[in-house]
């Protein structure tokens, strides 16, 4: 495949997004989840693996850290930060309960769980998803066309209408990033 084809690939994905007002509607769904939390002392909690987890990493340093101004930092944090806490988890329970644990121990009602999947059947996801459910957290999802086993499970499903791990990623990132302008420009306007 050329490179001008990839580009082309991930340009379709992105317009698909553009044109598709149902899938803009669930952006906005999405942000306004995260800001109502915010607003009321929550906190947005991130969690995927692989390229996904990076993709957490990325958004969750986006709203504490900043994004286009100086404002004071946002309560975000990607779930797999700690490698400590990870690694363990990993070796006395297992990579299943990496993020469903720490949604225990430092999750609360009327927080959001930002879970990211490209396929949408990551098993420590689901486990995530399963524990924000029994704190009555929100959940806003992630992944590629079909949402696998996220698709019934989430509040907000950003289904990215592609099967292509690459192109899906790409288009996450870029809704990332829009949920980042949407929250910042609203809990702190210009």
């Amino acid at each position: 495949m050329s490179i001008e084809n990839i580009i082309k690939d991930s340009i379709k994905v992105k317009e698909d997004i553009l044109t598709d007002s149902n899938f803009i509607k669930k952006i906005e769904k999405a942000a306004y989840f995260c800001i109502t939390s915010l607003l009321n002392g929550g906190k947005i909690h991130l969690c995927g693996n692989g390229g996904s987890a990076a993709d957490a990493q990325h958004i969750a340093a986006e709203l504490s850290g900043r994004f286009y101004y100086d404002r004071k930092p946002l309560n975000a944090e990607a779930l797999h930060v700690n490698t400590s806490y990870l690694t363990a988890v990993a070796n006395d329970y297992s990579y299943d309960a990496i993020y469903s644990r720490m949604i225990d121990a430092s999750a609360k009602t009327g927080d959001v769980l930002i879970a990211i999947s490209t396929s949408g059947n990551s098993s420590n996801i689901i486990k995530a998803i399963e524990s924000a459910k029994e704190k009555r957290m929100r959940i806003i999802g992630m992944t590629g066309e079909s949402g696998g086993k996220m698709f019934d499970m989430c509040d907000v499903l950003l289904n990215v209408p592609s099967t292509c791990t690459p192109r899906i990623q790409e288009s996450h990132i870029m809704i990332g990033h829009i949920l980042c302008e949407i929250i910042e420009s609203t809990i702190f306007p210009k």
